[in-house]
């Protein structure tokens, strides 16, 4: 199976690749069903946007949990790839959400923006924070990541 990765920078290291995406204007697969889209990616931090509607809510009226720490795990394992070598590739062991407040489909534009806390030869640990256009906090998480050479 060929990556988007493969298809848009092959062979380059994780930052060009990140960079070459945002200018491709494509997304993965996940980013297109959740409708988010990474809008910016330097060395150990990433951002990803979205705008949360209906179709990512729950029974009880609010958007899912899992629309959250997609957008964090995505911010988190972006923030590592941005580190990552041409050989190198990523998984991620843990994530630890928590969630602070409920998103709707009135809470508008949100905000993911993920950095590296350490990036080592095995392991990666970076950090992410979603926010609405007024900064206000919905949910943070911590995650750990494998680093393994493909």
């Amino acid at each position: 199976m060929i990556s988007l990765f493969d298809e848009i920078a092959p062979g380059l290291p994780g930052l060009e690749q990140l960079r070459a995406m945002i200018a491709s204007g494509r997304r993965p697969g996940m980013g297109e069903s959740l409708d988010f889209t990474l809008v910016e990616a330097d060395e150990g931090r990433a951002v990803f946007e979205s705008v949360p509607g209906r179709q990512a809510y729950n029974p009880i009226g609010t958007v899912h949990g899992g629309y959250a720490a997609t957008l964090l795990d995505s911010a988190c394992g972006c923030a590592a790839h941005s580190r990552l070598t041409a050989t190198q590739g990523y998984t991620t062991l843990e994530l630890k959400v928590s969630f602070h407040r409920p998103i709707t489909a009135d809470t508008g534009l949100v905000r993911t923006e993920a950095t590296l806390i350490s990036f080592g030869r095995r392991a990666a640990f970076a950090q992410a924070t979603l926010t609405d256009a007024a900064g206000r906090v919905y949910a943070t998480a911590t995650s750990t990541l494998l680093i393994f050479e493909r």
